[in-house]
């Protein structure tokens, strides 16, 4: 049996970024059979690599601002979009967590990120209606893929 982790990344407190963890909890609420597979996770890279190791398949959904219009969302296998350090609102980025794990031989079987493009990520502000939208599409594509 194939064992998937979906992260979702974020901060609930800085607008935008908050998509990882909107997506994270849709999952949880939408398909019961995800509820110990959908984690959510602040930014800590060490929590990030233990999260997915030993699985199979780990997807990994986090904000992305890269001047794209509000809601695109992208999807990558491996890590080929990812950039060191940066635009991230974390404190490491998820580039510079998927290089530790590397060199740790920590990574899953296979690396899945979607990427979704914030509008704001001010202090206090919700998702915007483009970014909730997105992380329901996100959601219900991971939903049907697993099935």
């Amino acid at each position: 049996m194939t064992r998937t982790v979906v992260i979702g990344l974020g901060n609930d407190y800085r607008g935008d970024d908050g998509a990882g963890l909107a997506v994270a909890r849709l999952l949880r609420d939408l398909g019961p059979d995800m509820s110990g597979a959908a984690i959510e996770n602040g930014g800590d890279p060490a929590e990030l690599i233990e999260a997915w190791t030993g699985a199979d398949v780990a997807i990994v959904i986090d904000a992305a601002r890269s001047g794209d219009p509000p809601g695109i969302v992208r999807r990558f296998r491996g890590t080929p979009c990812l950039a060191h350090g940066g635009s991230s609102t974390h404190a490491l980025s998820l580039a510079d967590a998927v290089e530790l794990a590397r060199s740790l031989d920590r990574m899953p079987g296979e690396l899945i990120v979607y990427t979704v493009e914030g509008a704001d990520f001010a202090l206090g502000a919700g998702l915007s209606e483009a970014v909730s939208s997105a992380a329901w599409n996100i959601a219900r594509t991971i939903l049907r893929d697993a099935r």
